[in-house]
């Protein structure tokens, strides 16, 4: 089967999107299938492939000047054609509701192909980054003059149950998109009630992102007997809520003057942590690291005690799941997926989103009852091997070939395009 996918991130940046497209193609190429891969470029050193059956298309792109991380990806036709011409496609697989989203729905309709979707990204809880202050970069003043006066960079993002316009248009315009294809897949659950809680009226099956774990296979930890190290893995930006986890942790220190905290992960928040660690007089025992190359991770995980985030945009939490592949107990909150990867009582707890006394006051119930922490430490376990990532592959297997039989024959609707 070919499949052409278009997403808005992909290698070499690294993150879910990028790391889920990369592994669902490797492992369904190594069963004979053939991908083209749509996204953006970042660079002279880009790869064009990931072997002979994964063919990378790269489109001209500038960054979002909010968000330089974020790429616009200009409307290259001649580009989409030969995506749709490299390997006749029986289906268009949308991994991002950006642009390049957008050129993916168009280039299946154009040439009478099938499309799908995965909702990796929740958009309209981001618009902080679409504000005129930040596209303008007049948050730069603002963040100098709090630095300047004492008072640190603001974090911008707080989810707020009710909607700004802009969230309510951005929403909309992403379920526009969703609702052009014939199959949403939702790595979770909960994303998958909330598209129908926004009345989406396409099918939505949920296929987890999966995990490798011969990658990050753990074993059963033991509760430290010296000092805890936390770990905290991921973008270092400001919609992560990482300061709640700093915070969380300057609590946690007051019970275990010993303990240490290390943020892996770069990102637009990062100097505004330095600084918060500073102030809560945290600095000298935490640790951030910058970004740790993915094949890095798996060394990385097992040498730490628990898992900290305060994240509330995960669609499932690839870190997260990570963490517990690795065996290690975990502290979240109640937003989003996180809850369906975090088992309340089975392989750590869930707090309330931004209450960093609660989150210390989980992490320190872990951290001080050995019996619950070898518990938590083999809840993770059992938890990740059901996200297997053969298995979900399988699953997505089974989709493609079921939306490709629905729409009969390649050559006839490539004929009836040309």
């Amino acid at each position: 089967m070919n499949i052409v996918i278009f997403t808005d991130t992909f290698l070499p940046k690294i993150d879910g999107v990028a790391i889920s497209v990369e592994n669902f193609s490797r492992i369904l190429a190594g069963r004979g299938h053939n991908f083209v891969i749509c996204c953006p470029r970042y660079g002279g050193d880009d790869p064009t492939d990931l072997g002979e059956r994964i063919k990378i298309v790269r489109f001209k792109n500038f960054p979002l000047p909010s968000y330089p991380d974020i790429k616009v990806a200009l409307p290259l036709f001649r580009k989409i054609k030969e995506a749709m011409t490299a390997f006749p496609p029986d289906l268009v697989h949308i991994q991002s509701p950006g642009l390049m989203g957008i050129y993916g729905i168009l280039a299946a309709r154009w040439y009478g192909v099938p499309v799908i979707g995965t909702y990796h990204t929740l958009v309209s809880e981001q618009t902080t980054y679409l504000s005129p202050a930040r596209l303008l970069r007049l948050d730069r003043i603002i963040d100098l003059y709090r630095t300047v006066r004492g008072i640190g960079a603001a974090s911008p993002v707080r989810n707020d149950p009710k909607k700004t316009i802009t969230q309510r248009l951005v929403q909309k315009s992403c379920n526009w998109l969703y609702e052009r294809e014939r199959l949403i897949i939702s790595p979770s659950h909960r994303i998958k009630s909330v598209l129908e809680e926004q009345r989406v009226t396409t099918p939505i099956e949920v296929i987890s992102n999966g995990m490798d774990l011969g990658m990050f296979g753990g074993a059963v930890k033991e509760r430290p007997s010296s000092p805890p190290r936390l770990l905290h893995v991921g973008r270092i930006s400001f919609e992560k809520n990482c300061d709640v986890v700093l915070d969380a942790f300057s609590l946690i220190r007051r019970s275990m003057p010993g303990a240490t905290l290390t943020i892996v992960g770069d990102g637009l928040a990062l100097e505004s942590l330095r600084a918060l660690a500073v102030r809560l007089g945290i600095a000298d025992s935490v640790v951030f690291t910058g970004f740790v190359p993915r094949a890095e991770l798996p060394d990385l995980y097992p040498r730490y005690d628990l898992f900290l985030t305060a994240s509330t945009m995960e669609t499932q939490g690839l870190v997260v799941l990570e963490a517990i592949a690795s065996g290690l107990p975990c502290v979240g909150v109640d937003a989003y997926a996180l809850p369906e990867l975090i088992h309340h009582g089975e392989n750590g707890f869930i707090a309330r989103p931004f209450d960093p006394g609660e989150m210390a006051r989980m992490a320190l119930d872990i951290l001080g009852d050995a019996a619950r922490y070898r518990s938590f430490s083999a809840g993770g376990l059992r938890i990740a091997s059901e996200h297997e990532i053969n298995r979900c592959a399988n699953r997505l297997e089974g989709v493609y070939a079921r939306q490709s039989a629905r729409a009969g024959s390649r050559l006839t609707r490539m004929a009836v395009a040309v």
